[in-house]
């Protein structure tokens, strides 16, 4: 996983959701990160605004078991090799 974009997630996850920074691992799964389904959309909106893409819901839908911080960040990372680059970057 790339180190910024893991340190955006847990930060994220430990500012605005309070959850203690040493739960926030690549292996965590979100459910066991102890948010509701609202928190959990929450979560995903804010990782979206962080990031500055959409994430189309059949590839993150937070209301499924067992993705991880790990399958997140790879999403991200997906998402962000897909965009195009600004001209001139």
């Amino acid at each position: 996983m790339t180190p910024d974009i893991d340190q955006t997630i847990a930060q994220i996850l430990v500012d605005k959701f309070h959850i203690e920074a040493e739960r926030v691992k690549p292996e965590a799964a979100l459910e066991d990160l102890g948010l509701d389904s609202l928190a959990l959309m929450e979560f995903v909106f804010a990782i979206e605004d962080a990031f500055q893409l959409r994430i189309p819901e059949e590839r993150l839908d937070p209301r499924q078991g067992g993705i991880t911080l790990q399958h997140l960040a790879g999403v991200i990372r997906e998402h962000l090799a897909a965009s195009p680059k600004p001209a001139g970057a």
